[in-house]
């Protein structure tokens, strides 16, 4: 699976969850580490847990081995990541994602997708 069809596939399980302000960053101009980031903000700590948890069993099913090779963080720190290599998901509380602004310290990368 190409790493913008699995990003692609990432951000309709978080429409599906219902996060917010969801965004693809394509980083392959900008870095060397990830091709792209997806962020998402999350209204409570139980959406957090619910998104990261259905990205995860999502991403099991593509028949590729793309399990999250790392997640970090949790709900209750507000900043969950989960890291598929090529795609690496940031879900946010609200307050966490004003506080670090990846958007603005990523602001060289082209924005292939925002959803509000």
């Amino acid at each position: 699976m190409e790493s913008l069809e699995l990003a692609n596939q990432i951000v309709e399980v978080i429409v599906d969850i219902q996060g917010e302000d969801v965004l693809i960053l394509d980083l392959t101009d900008v870095t060397t580490f990830t091709d792209y980031f997806v962020i998402c903000t999350a209204k409570s700590r139980r959406q957090l847990d619910a998104l990261q948890a259905a990205i995860r069993e999502a991403t099991k099913h593509t028949g590729e081995t793309l399990l999250a090779k790392k997640v970090e963080g949790d709900a209750d720190t507000g900043w969950i990541l989960v890291d598929f290599n090529s795609v690496i998901v940031h879900l946010f509380s609200e307050e966490m994602r004003a506080y670090y602004q990846l958007e603005e310290l990523w602001r060289n990368a082209r924005t292939v997708t925002h959803i509000q």
